[in-house]
């Protein structure tokens, strides 16, 4: 067993010193690259994962203008909030964006099929909102 294993913290606080000091040697390769590849990964899911919340919002909002509530709106705004702080701190995430839009908008479309019992056929087979409108703060679907 390697440090990495019993102890992750202290492994990592090792790696941070080592890398500080250039102390390449001593440095845990395979690990880091693992590491590095799961934070990736992990923000691109993190991005998947407000896009999903985001669109099935904005169905529900579009499609169920009746049943609007302020807990919609904050929960389309505090998306886009989190997505605009993302690619803030990751520029290049935004390039992942329309990747996943149709994957995210299909997820995003059972999820308010589900919340709204609206025919899942009442909902446009691929996503009517264009990345430049999901971000927009201001834009809300009639």
């Amino acid at each position: 067993m390697t440090l990495y294993d019993i102890d992750y913290e202290l492994w990592l606080s090792e790696q941070i010193a080592n890398l500080q000091r250039q102390k390449w040697d001593s440095l845990d390769i395979p690990h880091l690259i693992e590491e590095l590849v799961a934070l990736n990964r992990s923000n691109k899911r993190e991005l998947y994962s407000y896009t999903v919340v985001l669109l099935a919002h904005l169905l529900k909002w579009q499609y169920q203008p009746l049943m609007r509530t302020g807990s919609w709106e904050a929960s389309i705004n505090n998306s886009r909030k989190r997505m605009a702080r993302l690619f803030k701190d990751q520029p290049s995430l935004k390039s992942y964006l329309p990747e996943i839009l149709q994957e995210a908008y299909e997820e995003a479309k059972v999820w308010a099929h589900t919340a709204t019992k609206l025919d899942i056929a009442l909902f446009p087979p691929n996503s009517p909102y264009s990345v430049q409108a999901i971000l927009d703060l201001e834009f809300l679907p009639n």
